[in-house]
């Protein structure tokens, strides 16, 4: 509603009747008032104010999906340091945790880990983190260092993480002994974003083969088997989900396959994501592996990430029954989509009033706060939901919006605009 029309503080009162209205409780709950009463009457859980959280992840428990990782006395280790994943073709042995999900109360966006381990020269430890948001999606992995926080591309509200650690070539190894993650909402000063279908590229496509090895995931490789690889551990799925796919299309057909190993040459080369979030090489076009520009133009001296001489333009490795499958009797281009790069729904930008206005994890004002709002801003909604109806100073309103850059919904009473169901907003 417009803001000379909204109800004013000193003036709230609630009409009873509908079985679904809120209570002058809940109202407070939701900032209508404010001041001492907003602060008497607010739910305990709204009283705290809304900062960081941290927690240790508890290494001594097998998750159920761990690779090559042995535990003594709480640590985790390399089972056998001489265990790769296929793809890469490295030397150094690898092992994978994928910790158990993260319920958090409230939204977050920047993860920094606090590792404690003993990481010998050439050995590596890498935290990788994820989100889900309030509709259910899964953000890209990234990861984080203490001293280079992940920042995920919106807010969740929950997370989970993935240990790998990875041997020497001389077989060194590390041991973690323990890891803490702590979590804010970093950065909602973020732009529009226009809908935009998934990223898709054409890349040089080799076969992967090695039947009876392992994949990055821990897949063991069979005959005619169905999943790509990529050069980057951010669009790798759990062992046998599906959760970050491809559509490989080649000569014949068209094949959507999961990514279950990181290769081919390089692992840290995002190559589908743009400049401004690719992990390395960034200064090459979207959609260009390193290893096709160090193959056909020299880039970084005709080297992968490891020093070594780069033999083919791959950017994609297909397992064998993929890569028959799409119509592939030798090594060739395909076109690829990598079907988690969907920006969705666009979001459309809305001005807000009040203050202390709190956002909740579902559309209702009993459902957990995650974020607030301390003045009046501007916001984007992605999308909109008919939830529990609020009735205040004489208007009702049972629309919330979903705001991806704080992972919640808000009443739509508190949008700046004259409409209730805000015009030209999908419903979630």
């Amino acid at each position: 509603m417009r803001r000379n029309d909204r109800p004013h503080a000193a003036a709230v009162h609630v009409r009873r009747g509908p079985a679904l209205a809120v209570s002058l409780l809940a109202l407070a709950a939701l900032t209508l008032a404010s001041g001492p009463a907003a602060a008497r009457d607010a739910a305990p859980d709204d009283d705290a104010p809304l900062g960081s959280v941290s927690w240790r992840v508890d290494l001594s428990a097998p998750t159920g999906d761990e690779t090559n990782v042995s535990r003594a006395d709480g640590t985790l280790r390399l089972r056998d340091r001489t265990l790769r994943p296929a793809s890469a073709r490295s030397a150094r042995g690898q092992g994978t945790v994928l910790v158990p999900e993260r319920a958090l109360d409230r939204a977050v966006d920047l993860i920094t880990p606090v590792l404690d381990a003993t990481v010998p020269a050439g050995a590596e430890v890498a935290v990788d983190v994820r989100g889900q948001d309030g509709l259910g999606a899964w953000t890209e992995w990234r990861e984080a260092s203490a001293g280079a926080p992940a920042l995920l591309p919106r807010a969740v509200t929950r997370v989970q993480a993935r240990i790998t650690l990875i041997s020497a070539p001389n077989g060194a190894a590390p041991v973690v002994r323990d890891l803490r993650l702590n979590a804010e909402l970093g950065n909602v000063a973020r732009q529009g974003v226009a809908a935009a279908a998934a990223y898709t590229a054409t890349v040089y496509a080799t076969r992967e083969g090695l039947v009876g090895g392992t994949t990055a995931n821990g897949h063991v490789i069979v005959a005619n088997d169905h999943f790509v690889a990529l050069p980057s551990r951010r669009g790798l799925s759990p062992k046998g989900s599906a959760e970050y796919s491809v559509r490989v299309c080649g000569p014949a057909r068209c094949e959507t396959a999961p990514v279950w190993d990181v290769g081919p040459w390089n692992t840290h080369d995002d190559h589908w994501n743009p400049s401004s979030v690719r992990e390395t090489f960034k200064d090459l076009p979207q959609g260009k592996p390193e290893s096709q520009a160090a193959y056909q133009d020299g880039y970084n001296g005709g080297l992968d990430e490891f020093g070594r001489r780069v033999l083919n333009p791959a950017g994609i490795d297909l397992a064998d029954g993929t890569f028959y499958n799409v119509g592939l009797n030798n090594n060739g281009y395909v076109t690829v989509t990598y079907l988690w790069t969907s920006t969705g729904a666009a979001t459309t930008s809305f001005p807000t009033w009040g203050t202390d206005v709190n956002i909740r994890q579902q559309p209702t004002s009993t459902s957990t706060r995650v974020a607030q709002l301390p003045g009046p801003t501007t916001v984007r909604v992605q999308c909109q939901v008919h939830g529990q109806l609020v009735q205040a100073d004489g208007h009702s309103n049972d629309a919330w919006s979903y705001l991806p850059d704080y992972g919640g919904y808000v009443s739509n009473i508190f949008i700046d605009v004259a409409d209730s169901w805000l015009p030209g907003v999908p419903t979630c």
